[in-house]
């Protein structure tokens, strides 16, 4: 296993983590930050979220870089990110951060895709990731960030960032769905 593939099962070691922060009563209280406090609990867990999101794009960079590119990445990167987005977005439902309405829309994608993905290994193709994909990720990230962190900075000036960012991630969720199912329809009718 290279370099690339180590940090991306890194980051999916990082999801139990984040969980146990969310969810143990540790009783570390409160911090202040100006005229809000936000639970230490939820800081930590947006520090964790962050630092395994950036490990998405650093294992990418070093496996084009070093030409360690390999079919068992391409399978495993986007699964760690499905798996990260969506155990932060359960997360943020039940802490009542995000409407669990939306987070069934984006699961549900994560899921097609997933099992479209498989249907194409069977048929000898491994997908990477698209620019539309990336792009629906990183909408994600910048949004699942934002509740996490009760929308600061923000939250100063009445600006709701983390639910427009919630909805920006929702509709790339969509399109991008879209695009993957369009673009590899070619395996349904080779199925059989």
């Amino acid at each position: 296993m290279n370099l690339p593939n180590k940090i991306t099962v890194a980051r999916i070691f990082l999801i139990p983590l984040f969980l146990i922060i969310m969810y143990v009563p540790f009783g570390w209280g409160d911090v202040e930050i100006g005229t809000y406090s936000i639970p230490i609990a939820h800081l930590v867990g947006a520090f964790i979220f962050i630092f395994a999101s950036a490990t998405d794009w650093i294992d990418g960079y070093l496996a084009r870089k070093h030409n360690l590119v390999t079919n068992l990445g391409k399978f495993l990167d986007p699964l760690a990110d499905k798996l990260l987005v969506s155990a932060a977005l359960v997360a943020l439902v039940d802490i009542g951060f995000a409407p669990a309405w939306m987070v069934v829309v984006i699961i549900s994608r994560e899921f097609a895709v997933t099992g479209l993905r498989l249907l194409l290994a069977e048929s000898g193709e491994v997908s990477a990731a698209k620019m539309l994909g990336k792009i629906k990720m990183w909408a994600q990230v910048v949004a699942i960030s934002a509740l996490l962190l009760h929308n600061l900075p923000f939250e100063y000036i009445g600006f709701p960032f983390d639910m427009i960012a919630l909805w920006i991630a929702v509709i790339f969720t969509i399109i991008s769905g879209w695009d993957y199912f369009a673009k590899n329809k070619s395996v349904f009718a080779n199925s059989k």
